[in-house]
């Protein structure tokens, strides 16, 4: 029989200190100062973050870079994460709120629909039965006295308007939509150039499987290919394959309206993300809301990109300790940015004094 340890996973994170943070001392950490207190908008209601984020208030709103990193010094520890392995590389990708066009009323320009959250969708919360599982959960519907997986998106193509969800708006470009989902949020232009700001509601519970990853198996494009302007260039080139193409990801994102703002979308803290300081991670090993700092490079580059993040989203491909999708912001400039990030990178998840990783 093996030793009763010998199974067990290698912690996700080890304590060190500052001087072992890979860039602590290049960032300019006084830019994420307003992420920081937006978080504590959330954090500070929890015992063992308030103090912390008391703290952070008696510095006000533009402390200098300076004393940002003194107060990161003297209240935090820094806990570097680690794969199993342990590894502590870990994949960093790239996101960006995008601009699409679509209108209030379905025509011939405007046919593809912006769904809202199906009301026959059952919501499980795991963690309500097993609290080791608290961030997970299950999405069904009720057939008879079973509850069985909801529709995939190529089931829920081909039910079409026998499913129970409502259509917010309806979008000119089906790949423009299918990367809104991705992207989890986004703004949508109507006619008359107004703009609609749409959120993450709900997702139909199936894994997430990249389209440029099956194009790349299909021999369709080559590996530096499968960037997002590579996908859609396909999608156009190929009009007669998109329904192929979309529904090899079986997952379907349902979205809100939200009200009109000049801030960021909001992510899964509930607060506005910050352009280049919010990161999406997996919350079963990084708390939402809390500091990371992420060393990693620019995209399709070796130059450092070494930063003071917070943790303010998730998303469905977004697994395991070592992983973040980076938020480069709104618009043209940022979506090129986030469709070329696939960059290696580590984390440094900080904590309060006294608080420990969850495990």
């Amino acid at each position: 029989m093996r030793p009763a340890d010998a199974t067990a996973e290698p912690p996700p994170a080890v304590q060190g200190n500052w001087s072992s943070v890979k860039g602590w001392s290049e960032d300019e950490p006084a830019a994420a100062w307003p992420a920081l207190l937006a978080s504590c908008s959330r954090l500070a209601r929890q015992p063992p973050w308030k103090p912390a984020c008391d703290m952070a208030s008696t510095l006000g709103s533009a402390p200098s870079s300076a004393q940002v990193r003194r107060y990161f010094e003297q209240h935090f520890v820094p806990w570097q994460l680690l794969n199993s392995g342990p590894s502590s590389e870990g994949l960093v990708t790239g996101y960006y709120e995008p601009l699409i066009r679509g209108s209030r009323t379905r025509n011939s320009q405007y046919a593809w629909p912006i769904h809202g959250v199906p009301s026959d969708m059952l919501t499980i919360e795991l963690g309500d039965i097993y609290p080791e599982l608290k961030p997970l959960r299950l999405r069904g519907r009720v057939v008879g006295n079973k509850v069985l997986p909801y529709w995939s998106r190529e089931e829920l193509s081909a039910r079409g308007a026998q499913v129970p969800y409502p259509v917010l708006l309806w979008a000119d470009d089906p790949i423009d939509l299918f990367f809104l989902q991705v992207q989890g949020s986004g703004r949508v232009q109507l006619p008359d150039g107004q703009h609609v700001r749409v959120g993450y509601a709900d997702q139909n519970g199936h894994p997430y499987q990249s389209i440029g990853r099956w194009l790349v198996s299909k021999g369709e494009l080559s590996l530096d290919q499968a960037s997002m302007d590579g996908i859609k260039r396909w999608a156009r080139e190929n009009p007669h394959r998109l329904r192929e193409l979309l529904n090899t990801n079986p997952s379907y994102v349902f979205f809100r309206e939200l009200p009109a703002s000049n801030a960021g979308p909001i992510g899964a803290l509930n607060v506005p993300l910050t352009e280049g300081r919010s990161i999406a991670v997996d919350p079963r090993y990084v708390p939402l809301g809390a500091p990371v700092f992420l060393a990693t490079t620019h995209p399709l580059s070796t130059r450092p990109l070494n930063r003071l993040m917070l943790a303010q989203d998730t998303g469905s491909a977004i697994k395991g300790a070592v992983r973040a999708d980076f938020f480069w912001g709104f618009g043209e400039q940022a979506g090129r940015e986030a469709g070329r990030m696939r960059q290696q990178g580590q984390m440094w998840l900080l904590l309060p004094k006294g608080v420990s990783p969850p495990r």
